[in-house]
């Protein structure tokens, strides 16, 4: 593809075609919001949903699910958030309702289209929400509720169109933090007893447990690591320096996620981004674009393929964010400016 041809593409928000290695998508679909941009006026019924955050009430204008093939003209993977919620199947194994949602969309799936699942909280969480109120969790990693409520039945119904699967671990406060070598050693006995696959990553939300002996069980299972662009994590740049560079994927996948702002919390960024339709003045952190451009760039040069993941909460809007990722690697590209981090 020449110049010309990729920056109108960019232009017009189309990103399958970039890299060959490059996988641009988000956190979630079918935001009203993105009406003009990503999906086709007129096109969509809406149907609404009242959500609270932060005290605050906020009315979300959500599209069908049958937008996602218009989505997948744009964007080349898609990361389905809902599964972290619950299972896809209950302790009876029947089908939940996240399991029915995930069938609807596998209906309009194509060939080449990709998808990124978050495990279960349920499984990787130390603690879950239970009302207002954060609780210890009895089934922290139990090999056995992500085998047979989720592995199995995502497996089954959407095969290679799972291109990796995200173990979430929350950020954990100094006060209740387990030492390092304890979750360490926790993980090591998890991915032991669960099916190998080359689709896992694990997005660790504190940073202090970024140890050489939390690399050294990445690289043993073929992990990958999650870059994150979060609230109070480093900068992206420092993540990639702290791992010494490395991508652990067996599968030779690197997922990258734009969650927020740093410093800013899940609330106010929500808030501040809401109704995620435009660019936010001042919100994205300056260092987020550069950093991830470099780490981009450096899978490249390593015959990574990169998952890049954008969430409307780190700017205001997703596909614009895209586009500001995608212009300053087609210049670096252009220029032959590829040196990585």
């Amino acid at each position: 593809m020449n110049q010309d041809t990729l920056n109108h593409r960019i232009e017009n928000l189309l990103f399958r075609d970039i890299h060959p290695r490059v996988f641009m998508g988000t956190a979630s679909d079918r935001y009203a919001g993105w009406i003009g941009q990503i999906y086709t006026p007129g096109r969509y019924r809406h149907s609404a949903r009242n959500k609270t955050i932060g005290g605050k009430s906020f009315r979300e204008e959500v599209l069908p699910v049958e937008s996602v093939k218009e989505f997948f003209e744009h964007f080349s993977v898609l990361e389905i958030d809902y599964t972290f919620y619950s299972p896809l199947m209950d302790k009876n194994l029947e089908p939940t309702q996240n399991y029915r949602v995930l069938q609807a969309y596998r209906r309009f799936l194509n060939k080449g289209d990709r998808l990124i699942l978050k495990v279960p909280q349920i499984v990787f969480a130390q603690r879950v929400r239970r009302g207002d109120r954060f609780l210890e969790n009895p089934d922290y990693l139990n090999p056995d509720i992500f085998t047979r409520q989720f592995y199995v039945p995502a497996t089954e119904m959407l095969g290679e169109f799972i291109s990796g699967l995200i173990f979430e671990q929350e950020y954990q406060p100094k006060k209740d933090r387990m030492p390092p070598g304890e979750y360490i050693d926790g993980l090591d006995k998890f991915f032991s007893q669960i099916p190998r696959d080359h689709r896992y990553h694990i997005e660790t939300r504190t940073d202090s447990y970024y140890t050489n002996a939390y690399f050294e069980l990445l690289q043993e299972y073929g992990l990958g690591q999650v870059f994150s662009h979060w609230t109070w994590l480093p900068p992206l740049r420092k993540q990639f320096l702290r791992c010494a560079k490395r991508f652990f994927n067996s599968g030779k996948q690197c997922i990258v996620r734009l969650m927020t702002p740093l410093r800013v919390r899940y609330e106010e960024a929500y808030a501040r981004a809401f109704p995620f339709d435009k660019l936010v003045d001042g919100m994205m952190s300056p260092e987020m674009i550069p950093d991830t451009v470099g780490i981009l760039k450096a899978a490249i040069r390593d015959g990574i393929d990169i998952n890049i993941i954008i969430n409307n909460r780190a700017g205001g809007n997703a596909p614009l964010i895209g586009k500001e990722i995608a212009k300053r690697f087609a210049e670096a590209s252009h220029d032959q400016v590829l040196v990585p981090l």
